[in-house]
């Protein structure tokens, strides 16, 4: 039977997702991040801040953002029409800082399509 808009794909789909987005991250593939992340996309980083979609793609196609991102075991909650992913992530930056942090996002289905719309970092001290 072939699946439907509202058939909840398998946490596997999910997790190399957020593999596909994190890489387009280090790597500043802009057509891969647009198309992964909502008009609408936050991210609140581990000290607090906000940055929308625009700043924060902005700031990614400008210069370097992410030298690396390494994921650790993801969980994965799926519904419908969104789905959480949590992992431990060591982010490593231009400036040779590394931070290891939880990570969660929370992607939502928009005219059939997975998008980001809410990322948060938390950083494990």
């Amino acid at each position: 039977m072939p699946a439907t808009e509202t058939d909840c794909p398998p946490e596997e789909f999910f997790k190399a997702l957020e593999m596909e987005r994190t890489q387009a991250l280090v790597n500043r593939n802009m057509d891969t991040l647009e198309r992964l992340h909502s008009p609408d996309y936050q991210l609140i980083t581990p000290p607090g801040k906000i940055f929308d979609r625009e700043r924060y793609l902005g700031a990614v196609a400008e210069a370097p953002f992410y030298s690396s991102w390494d994921i650790g075991d993801m969980s994965v909650r799926v519904s419908a029409e969104m789905a959480a992913v949590r992992y431990q992530a060591r982010l490593g930056f231009p400036s040779g800082r590394t931070v290891v942090c939880w990570h969660t996002d929370i992607y939502e289905r928009h005219a059939g399509r997975w998008q980001a719309v809410w990322s948060q970092a938390t950083e494990i001290r």
